[in-house]
């Protein structure tokens, strides 16, 4: 019998592990964009020297939240304070499970006293659904699943476009676009500005290390806003490059957000039961998967909480309740809590592992450029000679520093500067069709800032990305 929810899967697999590592859903897929629009390096480039162009209208979830209890509802299934969050503001939201796991994280954006829009991956769009379905909030939502990964040419539409401009020359551009300087836009801010003949929102933002805004309207009028960005920057002379998704997935890399911790959501009875019933056997949480040296049979291992990716800084603790504010006050200053950080990888150990693909035998596992993650999820062993401090999260090559980083977490103890062992690889094989026959192998890496990009470090001042 197909499985028919989550937890049939698991149940199907033996348990949550063996599930994701085994999952043959392939690579992650940053859809729709073309892979590369002049060549990745170029366009890597040009965000700390010029200006880019980020389509982020296809890789994103969307849920609408509406009502009288919009505000209520999202205060209790977020850990976020909402007592300074007026119109015009921006919050990177994040939900956890009861026992503190985090699930995922959107941006959420406040269009109303009762209107809300997130957009991000789809573990958090998929909990604020399932909080809605087994409450009593006076709620609507709407939901925009990202585009196919795969289309296979069939026509793709979306509620919204989304487009990104940043870099050092970006504001030529939006001075271009809106007949004159823009407003000043702070940080996770939102305000009105012209685009032609369009007026669009736009938020303050950055994900490469670099400032710049982000627009957004209805999907109707892509194609025309798209045209009029690319005459504008033509015309004030700012070689504007557009971004592929083979490009577009390194950014964070630079200014240190990582993406997609695993969502903490495998484990626990009650609300946690209930929601993998509820979850489908096609939900991303059931045919996602995690690739990487860390084999560990408890699925726990793998998850994360606030306070280690650096999000606890605006837990919202004076709220009368949240879930998950009990076990959060419990690990606040847990001695077990990890530290976010970057791993620079040392070029001698990289190119080992590439030149093993030309020599016969079994190679080391492939290095992939400039992103080789080969699974939704990734967790790498970070070791100190036997002992295993951390666990690297997401990988990827970026041309403007020349290395090969990482970004993850590491016990307390860790100092910024130490040099460690990454293990590079899967220790045996698994059912994936993400990865080939394969060795592992050994890379130093040292312990570097995070954000690894200067840019970043100085002008995300009180952010997340700071935060670890």
């Amino acid at each position: 019998m197909a499985n028919q929810n989550l937890t049939s899967a698991i149940a199907g697999a033996g348990n949550a592990v063996d599930l994701l590592r085994n999952s043959r859903s392939g690579i992650y897929v940053y859809p729709v964009v073309a892979p590369e629009f002049s060549n990745w390096r170029s366009e890597q480039k040009a965000w700390r020297d010029t200006a880019v162009l980020f389509d982020q209208s296809h890789h994103m979830d969307e849920l609408i939240v509406e009502g009288p209890d919009a505000e209520a509802f999202l205060a209790y299934v977020g850990i976020n304070g909402f007592k300074n969050f007026d119109l015009n503001r921006a919050k990177h939201f994040v939900p956890v499970t009861p026992a503190g796991h985090v699930i995922g994280d959107m941006i959420i954006f406040r269009e109303r006293e009762d209107k809300f829009v997130l957009v991000g991956r789809q573990p958090t769009a998929n909990w604020t659904k399932f909080q809605a379905s087994i409450g009593k909030w006076n709620v609507r939502l709407h939901h925009d699943p990202r585009s196919d990964s795969r289309p296979e040419g069939e026509r793709v539409l979306r509620t919204h476009y989304r487009f990104q401009i940043q870099g050092p020359d970006a504001d030529k551009i939006f001075t271009e676009l809106n007949g004159g300087p823009v407003p000043e836009i702070k940080f996770f801010c939102v305000d009105w500005i012209n685009i032609g003949s369009r007026k669009v929102q736009a938020l303050r933002h950055g994900m490469a290390g670099a400032p710049g805004l982000e627009i957004w309207g209805p999907y109707k009028d892509k194609d025309y806003i798209l045209s009029t960005i690319l005459e504008a920057a033509e015309k004030v002379g700012v070689d504007l490059r557009r971004v592929g998704s083979r490009a577009y997935s390194t950014n964070t890399l630079e200014s240190g957000w990582i993406p997609s911790p695993l969502p903490g959501i495998y484990t626990g009875d009650g609300m946690m039961a209930e929601y993998r019933d509820w979850l489908g056997a096609d939900a991303y949480e059931a045919v996602g998967s995690i690739g990487g040296s860390y084999v560990s049979p408890n699925i726990e291992d793998y998850y994360t909480n606030p306070f280690e990716l650096g999000y606890g800084f605006y837990i919202g603790w004076k709220k009368d309740d949240f879930i998950g504010k009990d076990a959060l006050t419990k690990l606040k200053d847990a001695p077990s809590n990890r530290k976010k950080v970057t791993f620079e990888w040392n070029p001698e150990d990289v190119m080992k592992v590439i030149q093993s693909n030309f020599e016969d035998g079994v190679p080391y596992k492939w290095i992939d450029f400039p992103q080789p993650n080969y699974a939704s999820s990734s967790a790498d062993m970070v070791m100190n000679g036997d002992k295993m401090v951390g666990m690297s999260m997401f990988n990827g090559y970026s041309y403007n520093e020349r290395r090969v980083l990482s970004l993850g977490v590491v016990s307390q103890d860790v100092q910024v500067g130490d040099v460690l062992t990454l293990k590079w690889g899967e220790s045996d094989e698994t059912q994936k069709t993400s990865t080939e026959k394969h060795r592992q192998a050994d890379i130093r890496v040292r312990v570097s800032d995070t954000p690894y990009a200067r840019e970043a470090r100085e002008n995300y001042a009180d952010s997340w990305r700071t935060k670890g």
